[in-house]
C-alpha cells in the first residue's frame, strides 16, 4: 500500500502495519526481503510487522516451490491454537450461569476463586498470544501512524487491566459495583475472546492473502527445471536450467517445455503459448522463428539456439512486471489513506465520549457499562478492511491480467484504462505484422533495377527499422548484394543518406526529396497507385536526380479487423497516427474502418498529437511498438506497448500486450472495469461497516431496543470484515473476461 517504504529485512509497514512483501520476483530464497502489501515502501530482511499499519510483512520474493509457507501465518496460527485452548474453559467459567450444570461450578469454588482461575487462563492469552498486538500498537504511536492495532491494543488492555484490578483490589471499587461477597464483575473472557478472534481473523486473512500471489507462483512454476543441451560432438546432456548459457543449442522434444527464449534452428512443430499470451491456439514454428521459455512444444522436435536466459527471459520480465504492479498504488487508494489518517483518532475520541456518557448517564453499574461500550467501539472500528480494500483487488487483478497476456505496469494503469474513450494506434507493428516485404522496385530511365537495389540496400543495411530490413532482405532475395556506404546520415522521420561508389544517395519519403530539391514528378503517378494499394513508397535519388522508387508492403495482422470491431463496440474512437504517407495510411484505415487518420507525422510530433487530443478533453490511450513511439506512449493517459516490440516502448507504457494483439486492449478494459467495481464494493463495505458498527457499539440502540453490543461480537465482526474484503477481491480470479 505504501511502495515508498523499502526495508532490507522482513517486518511490518510503519504506516499501515501490514506485512512487508518481497520486491524482487526471482525464484530464489537468497537475500529474501519482506514488504507490506498496504505499504510496499516498507522493506525488511526478516519477517515481522509493518511499522506503519502493524500488519504482517510478506516476502517480496515469490518462490514457486515454497508452497504456502509463511512465517507470519505459522506465528499467528500457533498463537491462535494456544489461545483457543485456554479461552474455551475460560468462557465456560465466565458464562457458567448460562450453561447447563453451571451451578455445579459455583458450588465447587467461590466467586473469587473462579475469578482467579479466569485470571490464570486469560493472562497467557492476553499477554503472550496477544503480545504481537501490543507491540504493533506501541509502534503505531512511536511512528505517529495510528492504525487498527492502536485500537486493539487499547481495547484489550483496558478490559484486561480493569479485570486484573477487579480481582486483586476489589475494595477500591464503589459498593454498587461489588457483589455480596465483595467481588467485582470481570471481563477476562471478553479480552481473551477478542484476542482469539482477532488471531483467527489474522490467520484467515494471511491464508487468503497468500492466494493473491498465486498468479506469480503459477508463472514461476511454468519454467522447466532442466534443459537438454546439444554438445559440440553431437551428444546431448540434461543440465539444470540455471546452467544454460546464451548461444547454447538445446533440443526440445514433443511434449516438453521450451527452456528459455531463443530461435528455432532446426525442425518444425506447433508450440502452445497460451500460458504466456492467453491464446489457446498453438503457433507453428520453423527455422528462424522465435520461441519463448515455458511454452510447450506439442508435436514435432525442435532445436533452438539460446538468446536470453535468467532474468532476461520474457517469463522473468512478466513476473517482474506483475510483482511491481502488485506493489503499486492506485489513485483511488488516496481516499482510503485520507480517511484512515483521521479515522483512528476520531474513533478514540468517540470511544472516550461514549465512556463518559455511559459513566455519567448510563444505568448501574455505570463503570461496567461504560467500559463495555468503550472497548466495543475500539474493537469494531479497526480500519483493517478499509486499508485492504484497494491493494488486495490490485494484486489479484494484475495476476489475472498476466494469465490473459495483459501486463499492467502499475495500479494507476488499471484504474485509468476503463475511462479511455480514444485509442491512438501506430500502424507498423501494431495494426500490421511489423514484418514488411519489398513488393515493388521501379527504376527511372537510365537506372537499372540491380543498381537501384544495390544503392538502397547499401544505405539500409545498418538500420534496424523493419522497412530497412525488408529492403535489404528483398535485395538479397533478388541476388543483389548491398554496397558499402560512407558518410551515412539519418534524417529523422524522413529517411537516410550516404555516399556509395562516389555518388551521394538519398532514400526516404517525399519530404526528404523536397528538402533536397529532388524532382519526383516522373514517378509521382506510379507512387500514388502503389499507395492506394496500401504499400509504403520510398524514393531513391543519386547525384541530385531521382533514381527510382521502392514499395514495401506490411500485411495487416489477422486479428486486427476483429480487434477494431470490438474496440468500436466498446465505444472507443480509433485514431491511426503514423509517419507513413497519407494515401497509404488512408488505404489501410479504409480497410479497417478506422475513425481518423493522422499521417506523415514525425516521431517527435507524435506526443504533440496525443497532447492535442487530450486538450480536447479526450481520455487517450496510445498503442505502439517502436522506439519512436516511446514519447507518445509516455504522454498518453495510458500507454499500451506491443510485447513483440522494443523494450523502450514497453518501459514507457503502462500496459503491455504480450502477444502484440489489439484484442488484448478489450480484455484490459474489461479487467479494469471489473477491478474498479471490486474495489468500489470493498470500500463501500468497509465504510458502511464502520459507519454502522461504531454507533451500534457506542450504544445508540440501547435506549430504544435495549441492544448493547458485546466486545466479543465486535471482535468477531471486525475480523470477518477483513476476511470478507480479501475474499471479495479473490472473486476477480474467477471473473469471466474474454
Amino acid at each position: 500500500m505504501h511502495p515508498e517504504i523499502i526495508s532490507d529485512s522482513p517486518g511490518s509497514c510503519p504506516k499501515c502495519g501490514m506485512a512487508l512483501e518481497p520486491v524482487t520476483p526471482e525464484a530464489s530464497t537468497s537475500g529474501l526481503e519482506y514488504t507490506c502489501p498496504m505499504h510496499p515502501e516498507v522493506v525488511r530482511d526478516a519477517p515481522g510487522s509493518c511499522p506503519k499499519c502493524g500488519m504482517a510483512l510478506e516476502p517480496r520474493t515469490v518462490d514457486a516451490e515454497e508452497g504456502e509457507k509463511n512465517p507470519e501465518y505459522d506465528y499467528m496460527r500457533k498463537r491462535f491454537i494456544a489461545s483457543a485452548v485456554l479461552t474455551v474453559p475460560l468462557v465456560i467459567i465466565a458464562m457458567r450461569m448460562m450453561l447447563p450444570g453451571g451451578r455445579i461450578i459455583e458450588e465447587l469454588a467461590s466467586h473469587r476463586t473462579l475469578n482467579l482461575m479466569e485470571l490464570f487462563l486469560a493472562t497467557p492469552v492476553v499477554l503472550w498470544a496477544g503480545w504481537v498486538f501490543y507491540v504493533r500498537a506501541v509502534q503505531s504511536v512511536v511512528n505517529k501512524s495510528l492504525n487498527m492495532f492502536t485500537l486493539i491494543g487499547l481495547g484489550v488492555s483496558t478490559a484486561y487491566v480493569y479485570s486484573v484490578v477487579g480481582v486483586l483490589f476489589p475494595q477500591i471499587f464503589p459498593d454498587g459495583m461489588r457483589g455480596p461477597d465483595g467481588s467485582v464483575g470481570v471481563y477476562f473472557e471478553a479480552a481473551a475472546v477478542i484476542v482469539t478472534l482477532i488471531l483467527l481473523g489474522q490467520v484467515m486473512e494471511l491464508k487468503a492473502r497468500s492466494q493473491t500471489g498465486a498468479a506469480i507462483k503459477s508463472l514461476l512454476g511454468l519454467a522447466p527445471k532442466t534443459a537438454r543441451r546439444i554438445n559440440d560432438d553431437g551428444s546431448e546432456t540434461d543440465i539444470p536450467l540455471a546452467h544454460v548459457q546464451v548461444g547454447d543449442r538445446l533440443r526440445i522434444r514433443p511434449g516438453e517445455k521450451v527452456p528459455v527464449d531463443g530461435t528455432v534452428v532446426d525442425g518444425r512443430s506447433s508450440v502452445d503459448e497460451s500460458m504466456i499470451s492467453g491464446e489457446p491456439i498453438p503457433v507453428k514454428k520453423q527455422p528462424g522463428d522465435k520461441v519463448i521459455g515455458a511454452t510447450v512444444n506439442t508435436t514435432g522436435a525442435l532445436t533452438m539456439r539460446t538468446e536470453k536466459v535468467g532474468s532476461e527471459t520474457l517469463l522473468a520480465q512478466i513476473v517482474r512486471m506483475v510483482a511491481e504492479a502488485q506493489r503499486s498504488r492506485a489513485p483511488i487508494q488516496k481516499l482510503a489513506d485520507t480517511v484512515s489518517g483521521y479515522f483512528v483518532p476520531v474513533v478514540i475520541v468517540i470511544a472516550l465520549a461514549a465512556f463518559l456518557i455511559w459513566y455519567y448517564l448510563g444505568p448501574e453499574p455505570r463503570l461496567a457499562y461504560a467500559l463495555i461500550v468503550a472497548v466495543s467501539v475500539l474493537i469494531i472500528a479497526c480500519p483493517c478492511a478499509l486499508g485492504l480494500a484497494t491493494p488486495m483487488s490490485i494484486m489479484v487483478a494484475t495476476g489475472k491480467g498476466a494469465t490473459m497476456g495483459v501486463l499492467f505496469k502499475n495500479a494507476e494503469a488499471i484504474e485509468t484504462m476503463r475511462k479511455i474513450n480514444t485509442l491512438v494506434v501506430d500502424k507498423t507493428g501494431t495494426l500490421t505484422e511489423g514484418k514488411p516485404k519489398l513488393t515493388g522496385v521501379v527504376p527511372t530511365a537510365g537506372m537499372s533495377e540491380e543498381k537501384l537495389l544495390k544503392f538502397a540496400a547499401g544505405l539500409e543495411k545498418a538500420s534496424e527499422h523493419p522497412l530497412a530490413a525488408a529492403i535489404v532482405a528483398g535485395a538479397v532475395e533478388r541476388g543483389v548484394g548491398p554496397a558499402d556506404a560512407v558518410d551515412f546520415e539519418s534524417h529523422t522521420g524522413k529517411g537516410v543518406s550516404g555516399t556509395i561508389e562516389d555518388a551521394r544517395v538519398l532514400l526516404g519519403n517525399l519530404k526528404l526529396m523536397e528538402d533536397s530539391g529532388i524532382d519526383t514528378a516522373e514517378l509521382a503517378e506510379r507512387a500514388k497507385e502503389m499507395r492506394m494499394e496500401a504499400q509504403t513508397v520510398m524514393f531513391v535519388a543519386a547525384e541530385g536526380r531521382l533514381a527510382g522508387l521502392l514499395a514495401v508492403s506490411d500485411p495487416i495482422k489477422e486479428t486486427t479487423p476483429q480487434a477494431i470491431r470490438e474496440l468500436h463496440d466498446e465505444g472507443l474512437r480509433v485514431v491511426m497516427l503514423t509517419g507513413d504517407n497519407r494515401a497509404t495510411a488512408e488505404a489501410v484505415a479504409a480497410k479497417l474502418q478506422i475513425d481518423q487518420v493522422v499521417a506523415e507525422v514525425l516521431p517527435d510530433e507524435k506526443a504533440s498529437e496525443i497532447r492535442r487530443l487530450q486538450d480536447q478533453g479526450m481520455m487517450v490511450a496510445m498503442a505502439g511498438d517502436g522506439i519512436n513511439d516511446a514519447p507518445a506512449l509516455a504522454q498518453a493517459h495510458v500507454g499500451i506497448a506491443m510485447g513483440t516490440g522494443t523494450d523502450v516502448a514497453m518501459e514507457s507504457a503502462g500496459v503491455t500486450l504480450v502477444k502484440g494483439d489489439l484484442t488484448g486492449i478489450v480484455r484490459a478494459r474489461k479487467l479494469s472495469r471489473a477491478t474498479m467495481a471490486n474495489i468500489t464494493q470493498n470500500l463501500f463495505f468497509a465504510f458502511i461497516y464502520n459507519s454502522l458498527g461504531v454507533p451500534v457499539a457506542a450504544g445508540v440502540l440501547y435506549p430504544f431496543f435495549g441492544i448493547l453490543l458485546s466486545p466479543i461480537i465486535a471482535a468477531a465482526a471486525m475480523s470477518l470484515s477483513s476476511v470478507s474484503v480479501v475474499g471479495n477481491a479473490l472473486r476477480l480470479q474467477r471473473a469471466k473476461i474474454q
